[in-house]
């Protein structure tokens, strides 16, 4: 596969797979970066391949879904050649217990090259959070605490100690009173009820910013060229380890840089951190 030139996707109509809003935040930066004219296909349903709020489980891992929602949007708009769907995902922090991990994902594919080009964003998401109520005041504290109503909330009933939205599921609540009154009634019937933040992009301010960030990786992808072939994606990936302690240069487990792969040609490099020596506090050595 020939290299494509930096402004291959110039003036190209790229279809989004979205019903939330997301080309709010990634066609302005992928026309300006890239030069892709963004249009969302009439009526998409991206719930199809799997909610937040549990009703519709997610098959496969957030590429594989983002590639399905790709398909579907060339479906619906045939005349495309180039397919953008946005997927996220949270679960466990890997390293800060009691805090959720969120990863955006923004997938680009050129169905004329073959080409499959990807932006990610993982950081903590506080965010991403719910509470069992019991009372209206506990509603009003939590609903404030997370920013409700420009944080959305989503409100479902409760079994065996756990979120079940097929007992109840209320979703789109964009008032106090609303909210209270969806909740009051599951206080009547059952005494409790589940509620937590909804993580719908077009009701989460803090998914649409790294979403944005996951667009801007992407455009990074396409811009760093493999030195051997000149193919996009050419970014840092995992960490070598070993970056010499401050004191006595021995080895420690913090990162000397980043290895980048060309997964067309094979070529490697790896990409120094910017500082040169580590805090003694990681040494095993000086810190043991």
């Amino acid at each position: 596969m020939h290299a494509p030139p930096l402004d291959a996707l110039v003036g190209r109509t790229a279809v989004l797979a979205t019903m939330h809003h997301k080309e709010r935040v990634i066609a302005p930066l992928l026309g300006r970066f890239l030069g892709l004219r963004v249009q969302v296909p009439p009526g998409f349903d991206s719930d199809r391949f799997g909610t937040f709020s549990r009703e519709i489980a997610r098959t496969g891992s957030a590429l594989e879904a983002a590639r399905a929602k790709i398909a579907a949007g060339f479906a619906q708009l045939p005349e495309a050649r180039v397919g953008l769907a946005s997927e996220g995902s949270f679960g466990p922090h890997p390293e800060l217990p009691f805090v959720s991990m969120g990863l955006e994902l923004v997938l680009l594919v050129d169905r004329d090259s073959g080409l499959e080009l990807a932006g990610w964003h993982g950081a903590p998401a506080p965010y991403a959070t719910g509470e069992r109520i019991t009372d209206l005041a506990g509603l009003r504290e939590f609903a404030t605490r997370v920013g409700f109503p420009a944080q959305g909330l989503i409100v479902m009933g409760i079994a065996d100690g756990q979120p079940t939205p097929t007992r109840a599921l209320f979703k789109q609540l964009d008032t106090w009173d609303a909210l209270e009154a969806r909740v009051s009634t599951l206080l009547a019937e059952h005494g409790e009820a589940w509620v937590e933040t909804d993580l719908r992009a077009h009701r989460c301010p803090h998914r649409m910013r790294r979403i944005a960030r996951a667009s801007l990786a992407l455009v990074r992808a396409w811009r760093s060229r493999c030195p051997a072939c000149g193919q996009p994606d050419f970014v840092p990936g995992e960490p070598v380890r070993g970056l010499p302690c401050a004191w006595c240069l021995a080895p420690t487990t913090l990162a000397r840089g980043h290895r980048q792969h060309c997964r067309h040609c094979g070529h490697e490099a790896i990409r120094p951190v910017r500082r040169m020596l580590a805090d003694p506090a990681h040494c095993d050595r000086c810190n043991p």
